[in-house]
C-alpha cells in the first residue's frame, strides 16, 4: 500500500534554499551546461565522504591488518577508492584559487583512472574559459556546507535526495529538453507503487538518469524488503543523459548494469528476460529508424510505423519480460485510440493475446517536456499469476485526469494521496496479498472491463466515459442517444442542459 501523507511528492526542504544558492552561482550560463558543473561537484562531495569513512574504519582496525590505503579494501565494501589529490578537502582548501577548475578536472581524471567503473562518466571541463572560477569556488564552498550523517543517511537522505532535487529543477528550467533526462518524481512513484518490484530483474530501456531504479530502492525500503532482492538493468541512447544516470544510482549506492546506446537498433541486453519492466519512452517518436527494423523479431504483434515508435516501444517491453513478468510504462495518450498506420491492429492484438491489465489515464500539466496528455499502461504476460487473482479476460481503467494539484502556473503534481488512491485501487483489484480493500467500479473513476466490452468499443484503451452528458439543441437526437446519455446519468457522470425548456425544465 502506498504511503498516505498530505504533502506533494516533491517535498521542498533544505533541497529547495541549496537550489537557491546554487542557482545564484549560475550567472548567465545556460541550465544544459550548468547542470554538470554542480552535479558532477555534488557526485565528488558524495564518494569523497564515503572514502573519508571507510578510511577511518580501516585506520582504527590497523592493528588487525587492515590497511587504509589499500584500494581494495574499498572496493570489498563496495566504495570508490579516492586518490590523495583528488579529495575533496584538498579542493575546499583551494576554492579561492584561480586554478581551482584544473584541480577539479584533475580529480575527475584521477577518479575515473582508479575506479574503471566510472571510466567516461564523470564531467572533467571546469578549467575551460568560460567558467567563472570564483563563482565555481563559492559553488565548492556551497557543497563543502552540506551537512551528512552516517553512510545510510548520506547516501539515502542527503546528498542523494539533494542530486534528485538538483535533477528535478534543472530539467524544469531546460523545459522541452529537460524531458530527455528526467521523468517527474510524482509520475515515477506512481509506476513503482503499483507494479511493487519487491524481488528479481527490474529494466528500463530508456532510463534517462535512473529515477526508475532509484524509486524502486525506495520503494523496498519502505515496505521493509531488502534492496539486494532486485537487480537493475537499464539503457540511455544520450550519452550524457547516461552519465547522469551512472552518477545518479552510484550516489545511491545501486549496483546498475546500464548499457550505451541506441535501444531499437543495438539492444545493451538481449538476452534479458525481466520480472518488471519500468519505461517512459519518447512520446510519439518518429526519428526512430523504424524502417530498417521491419523483420525485427521483437513484432509479434505488428510492424510499428516507422513514423511512430509507440508501439515498437511497447513490443520491446513486452519481448524482455518473463513469463510471468509484468511492465509498467508512459506513453501518449493517442496510444489509447490511434488506428494510423497499422497501430490500431497492433493494439488489437496484444489486447487479444490478453496482456494489458491496466490503463490509468492521467491530468495534463506533469511534465517539464511537453503538454501532450498521457497514460499509463500496465502489461502483465501472466493474468494467472498465483500472486494474484485470475484476472483472465479483464482489463481495469483508472481516470486520473482530474487529480492532481498545481503547484506553479504551468505544473501539476499528484499528491501523495492520489498516487495511494491509484495504486490502492489497482492492488484492490487484481487482489495484491497485502491489499486491505475489496474492488468496486466508482463511476468516473475505475472500471473493470471484460475483453468483449473493450472489442465492442473498437479495441479503444479508454473506459469510454465523457467527463459531462450535455443536452442541447440537437438535429440529430436519436432514441440510441437518449438512451445512452440517460445510461451515463444513472451512473453519476454530471449532467448538463445548454438550452432547458421553462415550460419542462430540467430539474
Amino acid at each position: 500500500m502506498a504511503r498516505s501523507s498530505k504533502d506533494t511528492a516533491a517535498t521542498v526542504g533544505f533541497e529547495a534554499e541549496l537550489w537557491k544558492a546554487a542557482d545564484a552561482l549560475r550567472g548567465s550560463m545556460d541550465a544544459a551546461e550548468y547542470k554538470h558543473v554542480v552535479l558532477g561537484l555534488l557526485f565528488l562531495k558524495y564518494i569523497t565522504d564515503a572514502f573519508e569513512e571507510q578510511h577511518a574504519l580501516l585506520e582504527a582496525d590497523r592493528g588487525n591488518g587492515a590497511d587504509p590505503e589499500d584500494p581494495d579494501e574499498y572496493r570489498a565494501v563496495n566504495t570508490f577508492w579516492v586518490p590523495k589529490d583528488a579529495r575533496w578537502s584538498l579542493l575546499k582548501a583551494n576554492a579561492k584559487q584561480p586554478t581551482i577548475g584544473q584541480m577539479v578536472d584533475e580529480a575527475m581524471t584521477a577518479i575515473e583512472r582508479d575506479n574503471p567503473s566510472l571510466k567516461g562518466v564523470l564531467p572533467k571541463d571546469y578549467a575551460r574559459p568560460g567558467l567563472d572560477k570564483t563563482r565555481l569556488g563559492q559553488l565548492v564552498d556551497m557543497v563543502s556546507n552540506i551537512a551528512v550523517g552516517d553512510r545510510a543517511s548520506r547516501s539515502k537522505d542527503v546528498l542523494g535526495r539533494t542530486y534528485e532535487y538538483f535533477l528535478s529543477q534543472f530539467a524544469s528550467a531546460e523545459g522541452k529538453k529537460g524531458g530527455e533526462f528526467y521523468t517527474p518524481q510524482c509520475v515515477v512513484r506512481l509506476l513503482v507503487e503499483m507494479l511493487s518490484p519487491y524481488k528479481g530483474r527490474v529494466y528500463d530501456p530508456c532510463c534517462g538518469s535512473g529515477g526508475m531504479f532509484v524509486q524502486s530502492e525506495k520503494f523496498i525500503e519502505e515496505h521493509g524488503g531488502r534492496i539486494g532482492d532486485i537487480s537493475v538493468w537499464g539503457q540511455e541512447s544520450n550519452y550524457t543523459t547516461w552519465r547522469l544516470a551512472k552518477m545518479n544510482l552510484a550516489i545511491r549506492g545501486i549496483d546498475a548494469n546500464i548499457a550505451h546506446g541506441d535501444t531499437f537498433h543495438k539492444d545493451g541486453h538481449p538476452d534479458l528476460k525481466a520480472d518488471y519492466v519500468l519505461a517512459n519512452p519518447p512520446f510519439n517518436d518518429s526519428d526512430w529508424n523504424g524502417d530498417l527494423l521491419k523483420e525485427d523479431k521483437r513484432w509479434a504483434y505488428g510492424v510499428p510505423p516507422k513514423g511512430n515508435a509507440n508501439f515498437g516501444w511497447v513490443q520491446h517491453f513486452i519481448s524482455h519480460l518473463t513469463p510471468t513478468g509484468t511492465a509498467g510504462f508512459v506513453l501518449a495518450n493517442g496510444s489509447m485510440s490511434s488506428n494510423q498506420s497499422g497501430e490500431g491492429d497492433i493494439r488489437k492484438n496484444i489486447v487479444e493475446a490478453d496482456l494489458v491489465d491496466c490503463m490509468v489515464a492521467m491530468p495534463g500539466q506533469l511534465f517539464y517536456s511537453t503538454q501532450i496528455p498521457v497514460c499509463l499502461w500496465f502489461v502483465s504476460r501472466d493474468k494467472r499469476n498465483h500472486r494474484f487473482r485470475d484476472r483472465k479476460g479483464e482489463i481495469l481503467f483508472i481516470d486520473a485526469r482530474q487529480m492532481g494539484s498545481m503547484v506553479d502556473r504551468t505544473h501539476r503534481e499528484l499528491t501523495t494521496e492520489d498516487i495511494a488512491k491509484i495504486a490502492d485501487t489497482y492492488h484492490a483489484w487484481r487482489q495484491d496479498p497485502d491489499s486491505d480493500g475489496e474492488y468496486e467500479d466508482i463511476a468516473g473513476f475505475c472500471k473493470s472491463a471484460t475483453l468483449e466490452e473493450v472489442a465492442e468499443h473498437g479495441f479503444v484503451l479508454t473506459d469510454n466515459q465523457p467527463d459531462y452528458v450535455v443536452l442541447g439543441f440537437d438535429m440529430t437526437l436519436t432514441y440510441e442517444k437518449l438512451v445512452r446519455a440517460c445510461d451515463l446519468v444513472r451512473s453519476g457522470v454530471p449532467f448538463i442542459a445548454t438550452h432547458p425548456d421553462f415550460n419542462c425544465p430540467t430539474e
